[in-house]
C-alpha cells in the first residue's frame, strides 16, 4: 500500500498483473479501479495533486464495477 501526501486520498494499491487499482479515501474505501495502466497509476503517485489527477483521469475512465 501506498501512502499519498493528499488531503483527498489517504493511501493507494495496485497491481500491475490484475492492473486493479484501489483508493483508500480519508473517511471511507477502499474503491477498486479495473483495467487500470500501470502508467496511470504512476502518475496518480507522482502527482502534484493526487486528488485532482484522479477526479480527471481516473474516476471518469476506469470502471468501479
Amino acid at each position: 500500500m501506498t501512502q499519498l501526501k493528499s488531503s483527498c486520498i489517504k493511501a493507494v494499491e495496485y497491481s500491475p498483473v490484475t492492473r486493479r487499482l484501489q483508493v483508500w479515501f480519508p473517511k471511507n474505501g477502499p474503491y477498486t479501479f479495473y483495467r487500470v495502466p500501470p502508467s496511470v497509476y504512476e502518475r496518480l503517485i507522482t502527482a502534484a495533486s493526487p486528488g485532482r489527477y484522479f477526479a480527471e483521469n481516473i474516476k471518469p475512465y476506469y470502471s468501479e464495477r
